[in-house]
C-alpha cells in the first residue's frame, strides 16, 4: 500500500509539473505568435489574450488532477479536504472567467451558431 501512494505523489506531483509546463509552453507559444506574426490591429492583441487564456485553462486543468490525486490517494484527511474543495472552487472559478474571455460566453450558454434562431434559419423550408 505504501509503494501505492508513493506512486499516485509521483504521478499528482508529474501531473502539477506538466500544468506548469502546459502555461509556459501557451504563453511562450502565444507570445511567439504576437510579436513575429502579427496581423496589425487590435485584433492580434485579441488572439493574444486569447491563446495565453488558453494555455492557462489547460494548465489548470493539469494542476486540479494532480491536487486531486495527491488529497484523494495520498493524504486524504478532512483538512486536505477542505483545503483540495477551496483550491478546487477558486480554479474553477478562474476557468470560468478565462473562458468567458476566451470565447466571450459562459459555458453554460450556448454559442450562436448553435442557437434555436440559427438553427431554424439553417433548415430549409418545408413547403
Amino acid at each position: 500500500m505504501a509503494n501505492y501512494r508513493e506512486l499516485m505523489d509521483w504521478i499528482g506531483t508529474a501531473l502539477d509539473g506538466l500544468g506548469v509546463l502546459v502555461i509556459v509552453v501557451g504563453a511562450l507559444m502565444a507570445t511567439w505568435r504576437f510579436l513575429f506574426r502579427r496581423q496589425g490591429g487590435t485584433n492580434s492583441y485579441s488572439l493574444y489574450r486569447q491563446g495565453l487564456g488558453r494555455a492557462i485553462l489547460l494548465g489548470l486543468e493539469f494542476l486540479v488532477a494532480g491536487d486531486i490525486i495527491r488529497t484523494v490517494v495520498v493524504s486524504p484527511t478532512l483538512d486536505n479536504v477542505v483545503v483540495l474543495g477551496m483550491i478546487v472552487l477558486i480554479r474553477t472559478f478562474l476557468s470560468m472567467a478565462l473562458q468567458l474571455e476566451v470565447e466571450g460566453r459562459w459555458p453554460w450558454q450556448r454559442s450562436v451558431e448553435a442557437s434555436p434562431a440559427t438553427l431554424s434559419r439553417e433548415q430549409p423550408d418545408k413547403t
